[in-house]
């Protein structure tokens, strides 16, 4: 039997692709390792390809294995994800060293199993630490957004089947699992396929009755069509953290029409107001693309003032990359890189303060954390507001040692721009 080493780059998604494709290598009787630092056999790379660093990232991954094979450090060299289903023919010809390049119909000859699928497959080996995981509830994305690949990619939305994502949530919990995060392209679309319903609102109700899971929260929501009810489920649950991400991508209504994005800038107003009223104290993650092509002046200013008025809790920022056979594509790329970096450091300074004032407000108070790590000393940890990977931290000084997963009472005595500090009492 073999060892795997599984390097996954790009999102929450693939990191949950690889974790199917480990449990199903270690069935049949090969080791697996999610760590580069360790020598195996084989060497499995999940690619992305959602915008042009990621690619670039994937490519350079792959081919630092391959350099490695040529050297003897590994046999074989795997390529499989986002980018292998994008441009298998390309990497085929131009990276002919490479053992497979795998597209997601093709992964069941990589594990040797006739009938395996991504999707429908419960059983997973965590890349996570063991207190958090993150569970997709559907595949792919039936919006067309022009900027977008991942209906290329992906394919129409198909929603994994809710008793089956009970079992895979009661599954992880057994596991040790305390907290975990529903991901998909759109989560609020859940259910439109399966039951002609947006059905996420039912599903948020049995995963929260699941026992040992104490936090449960919420990834990639779409603005149009947003289904209120689950609010309601929010509140009604403790074990929902009062915390969505949910990305606008912009605010000027023509950037958001060439966009396709659906809706107005009066209705992202009027539904940040109504979750901030319906679920007081939540925070909000969004994400936002700069320079998409046509944008001026004027509509940087309106995203600007938008930031500025809606005081995220947490924002992130994309330049724009153009994406082939994407509806943008033949629109170009006319703004000049240096023209987005200015913008994009113009939103974070902004953000950067936003962050602090909200981070200033939780000094004095005593706040739940759940502690992921240990460094130099200090323990890292995180609240209900943020998320693992791109949210903040709270840094946290103890005197005796604490269990890594558990959860701590914190004071907060201190706080930067993106960090809390703490002690736990």
């Amino acid at each position: 039997m073999a060892t795997y080493n599984i390097i996954t780059l790009g999102c929450s998604k693939n990191t949950v692709d690889s974790e199917v494709v480990a449990a199903q290598l270690k069935k049949e009787g090969h080791t697996v390792f999610f760590d580069s630092t360790v020598k195996t056999d084989f060497v499995i790379v999940n690619t992305c390809s959602f915008i042009r660093d990621s690619k670039e990232q994937s490519i350079d991954e792959i081919l630092l294995h391959v350099e490695r094979k040529k050297q003897g450090d590994v046999k074989k060299v795997f390529v499989m994800g986002c980018l292998s289903e994008r441009y298998h023919d390309e990497l085929q010809e131009i990276i002919p060293e490479a053992d497979g390049i795998y597209a997601f119909n093709e992964l069941n000859t990589l594990v040797n199993t006739p009938q395996f699928e991504l999707l429908n497959n419960s059983n997973r080996i965590l890349s996570t630490p063991k207190h958090y995981a993150y569970m997709k509830i559907s595949e792919g994305c039936d919006h067309e957004c022009s900027f977008c690949a991942i209906p290329l990619i992906r394919g129409k939305q198909i929603s994994k089947p809710v008793e089956l994502l009970v079992e895979e949530a009661e599954k992880l919990a057994d596991q040790g699992v305390k907290e975990l995060m529903l991901i998909a392209q759109d989560l609020t679309y859940y259910g439109m396929d399966l039951y002609q319903k947006r059905d996420l609102e039912r599903l948020m109700r049995k995963i929260g009755q699941v026992k040992g899971l104490e936090w449960i929260r919420l990834h990639y929501a779409y603005p149009l069509g947003f289904p209120y009810e689950i609010l309601d489920v929010m509140n009604e649950y403790s074990t929902f953290c009062k915390y969505l991400d949910i990305p606008f991508q912009h605010i000027s209504d023509p950037i958001l029409k060439s966009m396709r994005r659906g809706g107005n800038s009066m209705q992202n107003y009027k539904l940040i107001e109504t979750i901030r009223n319906k679920v007081p104290g939540i925070a909000l993650r969004t994400t936002l693309i700069s320079g998409y092509p046509g944008e001026t002046k004027a509509d940087h200013q309106q995203l600007v003032d938008f930031v500025r008025e809606m005081r995220f809790e947490r924002l992130g920022v994309f330049a724009y990359s153009p994406e082939e056979n994407t509806p943008a594509f033949p629109l170009g790329d006319p703004i000049k890189e240096r023209e987005k970096n200015k913008r994009i450091e113009e939103i974070m300074l902004l953000q950067e303060q936003i962050s602090l004032e909200h981070n200033q407000s939780k000094v004095g108070s005593v706040m739940k954390v759940i502690i992921d790590t240990k460094e130099d000393g200090k323990y890292f940890g995180r609240t209900e507001f943020d998320s693992p990977d791109v949210d903040n931290a709270v840094i946290i000084s103890a005197k005796k040692k604490v269990e890594i997963g558990t959860f701590q009472s914190v004071y907060i005595d201190k706080a930067d721009n993106y960090d809390l500090f703490g002690t736990i009492v």
